[in-house]
């Protein structure tokens, strides 16, 4: 019998490439598109990948795709991500459009399941209590004004549940709460912090006092290839229920890096509105997909710590 072919998209991304390995080992056919899949070749994470290069923003792009390759699994990643610019973007509107056109085709042409990634941010602030797929209020039915991002992001899940449910076709919704590790985008937090601190120069950051779940970024990739393979539905937190503070990461990374460079705590405002408590309710991925992470909170520091380092070698 033929493995049962995936297509994950934004598998360049920071969480879509560590899906991949994941997705190898529990048998899958495993296709990904990128639209710069030449640049990926040598890449560990998609050996025994195949790779396409096509661009879902453009008019066809996904059809052509779906329609070639007639997956019976799809992983959709791909969106707008960049720091500081994707929470407001226009984007956010084409890559919801872009999205639907891909969901459609892929239901169309005979999919049997579907996972896309959610956000975090589609939960209304939760006050200190961690956040619950059925009983946290999600923002705009709270009376929250969301961002275009968690707008959309709630838009696209009702579509996703609405045209699975027709089609007769499984699906799930992995929200994705915090992580770090290699490959984030370097303006981020913390790989500005360890940029810094391994450079012997000084990390400003905002008071701290935050709390919140991280995951390693390749657990987080790894949770959402299981939530695929599983026959869980619905929303799921892909997140950690350990909590810590903001302040207690980056004494951690301090303290493992050294060196001259301090912490410079309250260097820099906090961002507005942001909620004082944002951990995930892991029991879902925990019980029902039946995941638990392989990193640690030392290990995951220590792992991309490791890995800036050698980047900035290079």
């Amino acid at each position: 019998m033929p493995a049962a072919r995936v297509l994950v998209t934004g598998a360049s991304g920071f969480i879509g490439r560590w899906s991949l390995p994941r997705l190898r080992a529990s048998g899958f056919d495993v296709h990904a598109v990128s639209t710069r899949a030449r640049a990926l070749a040598g890449a560990p994470e998609f050996r025994g990948t195949t790779v396409h290069e096509a661009d879902l923003l453009s008019a066809g792009g996904a059809a052509g795709l779906i329609r070639a390759l007639r997956p019976s699994h799809l992983l959709h990643f791909a969106w707008i991500a960049t720091p500081g610019v994707y929470a407001d973007s226009p984007l956010n509107e084409r890559w919801l459009d872009a999205s639907r056109a891909l969901l459609h085709e892929f239901l169309a042409c005979g999919g049997a399941r579907v996972v896309v990634a959610g956000t975090c941010a589609e939960y209304a602030p939760a006050g200190r209590e961690p956040c619950i797929e059925d009983r946290t209020p999600l923002a705009d039915a709270a009376g929250e004004i969301p961002s275009p991002y968690a707008r959309c992001k709630l838009e696209l899940q009702r579509e996703l549940m609405r045209a699975a449910r027709a089609a007769g076709a499984s699906s799930a919704w992995g929200r994705v709460f915090l992580q770090f590790g290699p490959h984030e985008p370097a303006p981020r937090l913390v790989p500005s912090v360890i940029r810094r601190l391994l450079n012997g120069e000084d990390a400003p950051c905002s008071h701290g006092r935050q709390v919140r779940g991280f995951l390693h970024v390749a657990d987080v990739g790894d949770a959402f290839a299981a939530l695929l393979a599983s026959r869980v539905e619905g929303a799921v937190n892909v997140g950690s229920d350990r909590s810590i503070t903001i302040a207690g990461l980056i004494d951690a990374i301090a303290a493992r890096i050294g060196g001259p460079g301090r912490v410079l705590r309250g260097a820099r405002p906090a961002p507005a509105n942001e909620p004082a408590v944002l951990v995930a309710d892991a029991t879902r991925l925990r019980r029902e997909v039946g995941w638990t992470p392989s990193f640690g909170l030392d290990a995951a520091i220590e792992d991309t710590i490791d890995w800036w380092r050698a980047e900035l070698r290079r």
